[in-house]
């Protein structure tokens, strides 16, 4: 089988595109396939692959996998990409459309430019912040009650909140962006050995489905940086959803506004938390790489 591609990054969060509306993919077969497409030495190198479907109840389906081949439920990065992607080779003229993942439906805005889309500003909905929809094991008496502005009761909210890593404790604050986060606060972001804590995290007894990890160092009060270790695919330059996970920490915390530019290492994104309505929006850049061909059958062999 030969696949058309395009490889797309958004600040530095790469992935391979595949249109999967004309051109129909085994859904047996995707795992492995997008564990040799991911491989930067012997495929065509990114953090995951991303399946741009038809969908019955938006625009169009979002259908994202880490590097190692596992789902992931939503892509921050990713979803600004899926947008550019597909006003770019003419899927839609619109400049607002609707994304599903995982049967949920994000609402983005393409800002084109001389005919391509350059940015793309997107409501990635509320931020979760109950324990157990997260997931995250944590009691009530280990997490704290919550009211949020809209008036939703949190009866487990995990916020600067005692987490065992090895001999040490450290404090984490945990968000889901329809995929798991826990957010911590660093003095500086620059010489953190992520290669060998990372996997502390993201395999902890307590993440019962793995963790996305944010490590932040505050800056002022609208600006952080931020490095991220993601489930499956390690340390990488961008994430978006842990970029509106932060936000949010951040505001829960009591170290930033509720706009924010969060600067990590592939670029930066703008971050607001609009605590009224509990929707967290995120703007920022999409850009595609290159485009080409791949004939799977002989890629799946070796």
């Amino acid at each position: 089988m030969i696949i058309n591609f395009t490889k797309m990054e958004g600040c530095g969060n790469d992935y391979v595109y595949i249109e999967g509306i004309s051109q129909r993919i085994p859904q047996d077969i995707k795992p492995e396939l997008v564990r040799k497409l991911s491989d930067r030495h012997f495929g065509i190198g990114g953090d995951g692959v991303i399946f741009i479907n038809d969908s019955q109840i938006a625009d169009f389906e979002m259908e994202m996998y880490n590097a190692d081949g596992s789902r992931g439920e939503m892509c921050g990065n990713g979803i600004r990409c899926v947008g550019k992607f597909v006003y770019d080779y003419g899927l839609t003229n619109k400049t607002q459309i609707t994304v599903e993942s995982f049967k949920k439906i994000k609402y983005l805005t393409l800002y084109p430019e001389d005919g391509f889309v350059k940015r793309v500003r997107v409501n990635m909905g509320p931020a979760i912040l109950e324990a157990a929809e997260i997931p995250v094991l944590y009691s009530e008496e280990e997490g704290s009650p919550l009211t949020l502005d809209d008036g939703s009761r949190i009866s487990c909210a995990v916020v600067d909140a005692p987490l065992e890593i090895g001999e040490e404790v450290k404090r984490v604050t945990c968000v889901s962006m329809g995929n798991p986060h826990a957010v911590l606060f660093v003095d500086n972001t620059e010489d953190l050995p992520l290669t060998e804590i990372g996997p502390l995290y993201e395999n902890h007894r307590r993440f019962p489905n793995r963790i996305n990890t944010e490590f932040v160092q505050v800056i002022d009060e609208g600006h952080v940086r931020m490095r991220v270790w993601e489930r499956g695919s390690g340390e990488t330059l961008a994430c978006g959803t842990g970029c509106c996970a932060t936000g949010v920490a951040c505001v829960l915390n009591g170290k930033t506004g509720e706009r924010i530019t969060v600067d990590v290492l592939g670029g930066s994104l703008e971050i607001e938390w609009d605590k009224k309505s509990n929707n967290v929006w995120m703007t920022g850049p999409a850009r595609t790489v290159f485009e080409g061909v791949i004939e799977t059958n002989t890629l799946l062999k070796d």
